[in-house]
């Protein structure tokens, strides 16, 4: 069997599965966007755009250890460690890079880790390419140690489900030789003081920060923010980040641009919009009968069980202007394919309406 025919049989069993994905274009240009993790609507924001539009150049020229050295990166990551108040930060191209660098590098210190078993994808990928024993735990519930240095992996604020960590509690549960590798992906510009996240102000240097500029920030880009001599351990030998095209240095200078912006006055107008309008959608979503968590997020779960209810409803709220693809299997468990809806500070009150409208229809 040549490998196109392996490749046709597996696609038929993603099909009968109802797991196919596709890339789209098509999406009603009138619609109402549900799916995106822009959260505080800085992708589009003038002074960003402009920022970007400035441009001296496109590529960055190769990696940061060879001909991708520019100005923009160390401003940047200075600025992100001031404001996340760590001692350092490292720019990576992506969030997804910044974790499959640091799970291995970190993991080589300690003799196991403990990771969430909803984390995300990257933290699985990044775990295999470590040499390191790993133990997956139940979700949120983080086990204590037994002496021996471990590394406990998780995010502050999971993608999927909306629910945040506390992370003084996982902190307290670290061994004097362990580290707390937390992804603040999604909380990062919505959650904390000045929108730092729920880390921000535990100076305790078992802790990494990992973030990304492609959510809230409206860019591009991942970091990871901790000690000196971690953050200085990455670039010796995280892989992802030696053996790396740097990231486009004006996207570095737009980034700076957001991070000022959702650090300032303008983000917490935009943080107590996001508040209201989640206030909003839960209680539509409570005139459904679906529950919502009572505690703010700007992600917000609907279960809907299978895959093909899942679709069914997707398919329909889309007929009515609204997108919110249906998440399936692997990326959240059997069983419980959902609507995944992101709330955005562009988000209006008619918006949510117009959502909860047309999911008593698709629910009917």
């Amino acid at each position: 069997m040549s490998y196109l025919e392996r490749a046709r049989e597996q696609l038929a069993q993603i099909d009968g599965l109802h797991r196919r994905r596709s890339l789209e274009s098509n999406a009603p240009l009138d619609a109402i966007d549900f799916s995106g993790n822009d959260y505080l609507a800085l992708s589009h924001e003038p002074q960003v755009v402009e920022a970007l539009r400035r441009a001296r150049s496109v590529g960055s020229g190769g990696s940061r250890l060879l001909g991708g050295r520019h100005r923009e990166y160390y401003l940047l990551e200075e600025e992100l460690a001031s404001w996340l108040g760590r001692e350092r930060a490292l720019l990576f191209s992506s969030g997804y890079h910044a974790a499959i660098g640091v799970a291995p590098t970190i993991g080589d210190l300690v003799d196991r880790i403990d990771s969430d078993e909803l984390n995300h994808a990257c933290w699985i990928d990044g775990m295999r390419l470590s040499r390191t024993p790993r133990a997956i735990y139940a979700h949120g519930h983080p086990p204590i140690g037994d002496g021996r240095p471990r590394a406990v992996v998780s995010e502050s604020l999971f993608s999927m489900d909306g629910d945040a960590i506390d992370v003084a509690r996982y902190r307290a549960l670290l061994g004097p030789h362990d580290v707390l590798i937390l992804d603040e992906a999604h909380a990062l510009g919505v959650l904390g003081a000045r929108g730092a996240g729920l880390a921000y102000g535990i100076d305790d240097e078992r802790i990494l920060v990992m973030g990304t500029l492609s959510k809230s920030f409206g860019c591009f880009g991942g970091f990871v923010a901790g000690p000196r001599e971690a953050i200085e351990l990455l670039v010796n030998r995280a892989r992802s980040f030696i053996f790396d095209t740097a990231m486009p240095p004006a996207l570095a200078t737009a980034a700076r641009v957001a991070l000022m912006l959702l650090a300032g006055e303008l983000g917490d107008r935009r943080r107590a919009h996001l508040r209201e309008t989640y206030a909003h959608l839960h209680a539509g979503l409570a005139s459904l009968g679906l529950a919502s968590s009572a505690e703010f997020s700007p992600i917000v779960p609907v279960v809907l069980g299978s895959e093909e209810r899942a679709l069914a409803v997707a398919a329909q709220l889309r007929t009515g202007r609204i997108e919110a693809p249906a998440i399936r299997p692997p990326t959240v468990p059997r069983g419980s394919s959902r609507l995944r809806l992101s709330l955005r500070a562009d988000h209006r009150k008619e918006h949510v309406d117009l959502l909860i409208e047309r999911l008593r229809a698709a629910l009917a």
